[in-house]
């Protein structure tokens, strides 16, 4: 099989990342963006987020979660602790995130550490999952081989029958991680590929060194 993809281009034209316009923290300036992603591109999935982990196996591996919390601190997402990202997490904490906005021509890579956020933090946001989600956490032994997707429906159905009526306690395997930013990186489309790369990486006294990268 066979695809030239050489014709395959686009021109990003529409907006500009200067470095005088780069507040000095950068999470001033990824609140600025996601709130514009978040009321201007609906279609966009905007807390959708690419987390890359490194596996036991010594390679990268990425997928899309979604991103429930940000503070100054960091960003918050939530799994199955026992999931192949979570054993490579507890293997290797450094983590990149990266967010894809097509529609604002925009990106936002991510350097940082994951660790397992407070307890009651995870419980605070189980008690607020739909209860089908909820089951589902339970159900799912994440990242196992399954022969059908029957077993996942049999489960769903019996977990449903015993906790009718019932409050569903969050299972202890479940949780959420918080990625401590070290690097973040704000990425503009520009035209014939002279994008704007703004870059921010923690110094010692905790304030951000903040670069622009060529394109």
């Amino acid at each position: 099989m066979e695809k030239d993809l050489r014709n395959y281009r686009k021109s990003f034209e529409k907006n500009e990342l200067l470095l005088k316009d780069a507040p000095e923290n950068p999470m001033e300036l990824f609140q600025k963006w996601f709130f514009e992603i978040d009321q201007h591109f609906p279609e966009d999935e905007t807390n959708a987020m690419t987390l890359t982990t490194i596996g036991l196996d010594g390679c990268p591996k990425s997928r899309v979660v979604l991103l429930k919390k940000y503070t100054y601190e960091g960003f918050i997402f939530y799994t199955n602790y026992n999931s192949e990202k979570g054993k490579a997490i507890a293997n290797n904490p450094n983590v990149c995130l990266s967010f894809f906005w097509q529609g604002a021509e925009r990106q936002i890579i991510i350097k940082g550490t994951a660790e397992k956020i407070a307890e009651n933090l995870s419980d605070g946001y189980f008690e607020s999952r739909p209860r089908g989600s909820q089951l589902g956490a339970i159900i799912s032994n994440q990242s196992e081989v399954i022969e059908s997707r029957a077993i996942l429906d049999n489960k769903l159905k019996a977990l449903e029958k015993e906790f009718d009526g019932k409050e569903i306690p969050r299972p202890k395997f479940w949780g959420g991680y918080i990625v401590k930013l070290t690097e973040i990186e704000f990425w503009q489309g520009r035209a014939n590929r002279l994008h704007d790369r703004i870059r921010y990486r923690l110094k010692p006294d905790y304030n951000w060194e903040i670069k622009r990268l060529a394109p």
